[in-house]
């Protein structure tokens, strides 16, 4: 039964389907063949209930709020105040990107609208500083990951959904790990930028940083806002991505005057397609999740691989496996709905805490993402920088190392997951 499950989502996958088809599927044969009892009104139920949940809708206002600012000045404000502070050290134009990078995740909370935002804005001037551009295309594909782990992360959303894990506590349990990684990259930028003698601008005087500053304020307000309502207890997570939302608007359209109302509704479509790609997967994702419960297959799992008596540090590194070889093929929101309802009693039933397990999780899909042959990101950069495959990867490898050698970290390192929480 399990293998047909796989060999059919397999299949579907090979022979080109869309995601989702296979999702729908793959469950639905099995369930025919070994659960005649199940009827088809049964699975059509569970297409629904995988969207019902109201932690959802926080992901498309988030989105909504990121392209708001994006079309706006929000994102170009931010970007100045950083590069004022740290463009003239060795690697500043690419620790910028960086560290926008994570200041734009705290917004969108989506990679893809991070390297949109920042990738296409900051690559003419990291040319001219004489970085090669494919060192520049996968310093961006590594940094966007970032926004996986700095709330509010989609990737965050998804695993909360699906483990019922609180989401405020996943939020602030990824402030660290998202600032570590962003300093991991900074540091072998600094390194980079020395060893090549690439050039850097000139020192800002603390006026213009100032000026900066007080260009950036109101853009600083919107991570501020999410943040603090959620952990104040103003808000919950779905209500701050509202308070997002209403915030982004105002500031752009009232305060900047950087969009009209006209301007709306086509940043509303392009919310909106991204949105229902996500939903489909979600809903599809139920299916597959539903019927391998029915079937008994997570608890079979569960107790063959507590029969080894395996350490939370074992299964956390299996875990970590599984999730960086399934995410090279696939994106990271449909892995997580498969395996993480698998795996999951597994790791609970093995002492580990579930935002550790949360943390690793998100931090390895940000890794798989990256790394070929079929990593989402890459294929996302290509499109973006109009880059062929093979262009892409050539800066990508010190940036896998490094990353791999961070999630092996958190990994041995649980503290670095739950020291806020």
């Amino acid at each position: 039964m399990t293998a047909v499950l796989i060999i059919l989502l397999f299949v579907f996958l090979l022979a080109g389907f869309p995601l989702y088809i296979g999702l729908i599927v793959a469950p639905l044969a099995v369930a025919i063949l070994y659960f005649p009892q199940l009827g088809l009104d049964m699975i059509m139920q569970q297409l629904m209930v995988g969207v019902q949940s109201s932690s959802l809708l926080a992901i498309p206002m988030y989105i909504l709020a990121a392209e708001i600012m994006v079309h706006g000045q929000a994102a170009r404000r931010l970007l100045n105040l950083i590069d004022s502070f740290l463009g003239h050290i060795h690697g500043g134009l690419a620790i910028t990107a960086e560290a926008t990078c994570t200041v734009f995740g705290a917004i969108s909370g989506s990679a893809v609208a991070t390297m949109v935002a920042v990738g296409k804005p900051l690559r003419p001037g990291l040319l001219d500083s004489g970085y090669s551009d494919s060192h520049i295309v996968a310093m961006m594909m590594a940094a966007s990951n970032i926004a996986f782990l700095i709330p509010p992360s989609v990737v965050m959303i998804m695993y909360c959904v699906v483990t019922g894990t609180s989401v405020a506590d996943m939020f602030i349990a990824g402030v660290i790990p998202g600032l570590l990684l962003l300093l991991v990259f900074a540091v072998y930028d600094y390194l980079y930028a020395r060893k090549n003698h690439l050039t850097t601008k000139s020192r800002k005087s603390w006026r213009e940083r100032l000026v900066s500053l007080k260009e950036a304020l109101l853009s600083l307000g919107l991570p501020a806002i999410i943040l603090g309502s959620i952990y104040t207890g103003f808000a919950s997570p779905t209500e701050a991505a509202a308070l997002s939302v209403l915030y982004a608007v105002f500031i752009e359209l009232v305060i900047y005057r950087s969009i009209r109302i006209r301007d709306i509704l086509p940043i509303a479509y392009n919310t909106a397609i991204v949105t229902a790609t996500i939903m489909v997967l979600i809903a599809a994702g139920q299916v597959f999740s539903w019927v391998i419960t029915y079937a008994n297959i997570p608890n079979m799992l569960t107790r063959a691989v507590l029969q080894l008596n395996p350490s939370g540090t074992m299964v956390l590194l299996i875990t970590s496996l599984i999730f960086f070889v399934a995410c090279m093929f696939v994106d990271c929101m449909p892995v997580i709905m498969i395996v993480i309802p698998i795996l999951y009693p597994i790791a609970v039933a093995a002492g580990i805490d579930p935002i550790h397990l949360g943390i690793v999780v998100v931090a390895q899909a940000g890794l798989g993402s990256i790394t070929p042959p079929f990593g989402a990101n890459i294929f996302t950069a290509c499109v973006l920088f109009e880059k062929k495959f093979t262009e892409v990867l050539k800066g990508v490898w010190p940036y896998l190392i490094i990353f791999l050698a961070y999630c092996i970290l958190l990994v041995f390192v649980p503290q670095i997951s739950t020291m806020l929480t």
